[in-house]
């Protein structure tokens, strides 16, 4: 998985700017499902028909885009301030490269006399120098929007790269949709747009869609760091199951069928209670009349940073948990 990881985490995708993401993934599920199709507000969705009339019409959802930032002012001497789109956090900003749509490279620098150089500045203190010398020579115009720019690297079986929330289930989609050869249900792959400014794609999709099941593969955070938050999810630990987040309670009968079924296929994993953030899946639970809705999520460090982590341990175990669950018979019981 790790070309397919590396194709989709270098692209450009900040919320509202899917595009680039859209048709990588486009081609890479080409011929596997039996009906494509992009919603008006740039969700792509990919369906599986129902091969047995007891299947269930179930929802899979992973977002493309990721965070970033906008232009808002450019001063006579060619420095870009910004505004953020999405959870952009001036702690592991300073520093940080971007890159426009245009393709043109930008370094992310700050307000700062020496003494301050200890102090983490604000959002407002942020600039971006372009290498302009004046306004005029600029290449960024107010408007043009950027993404944090920076390769993905392997720490040997853990993987670094910026925008792993959520490419990283994106790619866990595609290869859930390669592996699945037989299922009873009809099942929906959802490409969501527009996730870290408020779930949006989420609300048209699943409107449309009208599942009977939903569930969201996003990234959650972790309690395995120094000091980090008390939360029983690490690393390593397999697939985390989310029990609840700070939008949302899964459905327990969601978070019962895929416990047994992590446990009937002998895989690693573990309960997700989460205290701040929430996914897509908050959104569809509450869609029409109601969708029995969870979150199946891969347990990631740093999260919007540009050097975000995941264990390629968990995202396999993902993988075989959702193919386990699809190729079965549902019940909610």
């Amino acid at each position: 998985m790790k070309p397919l990881i590396k194709k989709l985490v270098e692209a450009f995708g900040p919320s509202g700017h899917e595009h680039e993401v859209r048709d990588l993934v486009r081609a890479e599920i080409r011929n596997l499902p039996d009906y494509v199709s992009v919603d008006p507000l740039g969700n792509l969705i990919a369906g599986m028909k129902k091969q047995s009339k007891t299947g269930k019409k179930v929802m899979l959802m992973a977002h493309m885009d990721e965070i970033g930032v906008i232009a808002s002012h450019v001063d006579e001497r060619g420095f870009v301030r910004f505004r953020p789109i999405g959870g952009v956090f001036p702690i592991y900003s300073v520093g940080g490269r971007v890159r426009f749509a245009n393709g043109k490279l930008g370094v992310i620098g700050a307000e700062a006399k020496r003494e301050d150089l200890g102090r983490v500045p604000t959002l407002d203190e942020l600039y971006i120098d372009v290498g302009a010398t004046s306004k005029s020579d600029c290449p960024v115009k107010v408007g043009d929007v950027a993404c944090f720019h920076r390769p993905m690297e392997e720490l040997g079986n853990r993987v670094i790269a910026k925008s792993l929330d959520d490419r990283i289930g994106v790619a866990i989609l595609i290869e859930v949709m390669r592996t699945l050869k037989r299922t009873p249900h009809e099942v929906i792959f959802v490409f969501s747009v527009q996730e870290e400014v408020g779930p949006r794609g989420a609300g048209t999709a699943a409107f449309g869609v009208e599942a009977e099941i939903g569930i969201a593969v996003d990234v959650t955070g972790t309690g395995d760091t120094p000091n980090g938050h008390r939360m029983e999810v690490a690393l390593g630990g397999g697939p985390a199951i989310k029990v609840r987040d700070a939008g949302m309670l899964s459905d327990p009968r969601l978070v019962r069928l895929l416990s047994q079924r992590a446990q009937e296929a002998k895989l690693k994993s573990q309960l997700e209670i989460l205290e701040g953030g929430t996914t897509d899946a908050y959104v569809f639970q509450v869609t029409r009349g109601g969708v029995p809705s969870g979150c199946v999520s891969i347990p990631t460090r740093h999260i919007h940073s540009s050097s975000e982590v995941v264990d390629m341990g968990d995202v396999e175990g993902t993988v075989k948990l959702l193919v386990e669950t699809l190729q079965k018979p549902i019940e909610l019981e």
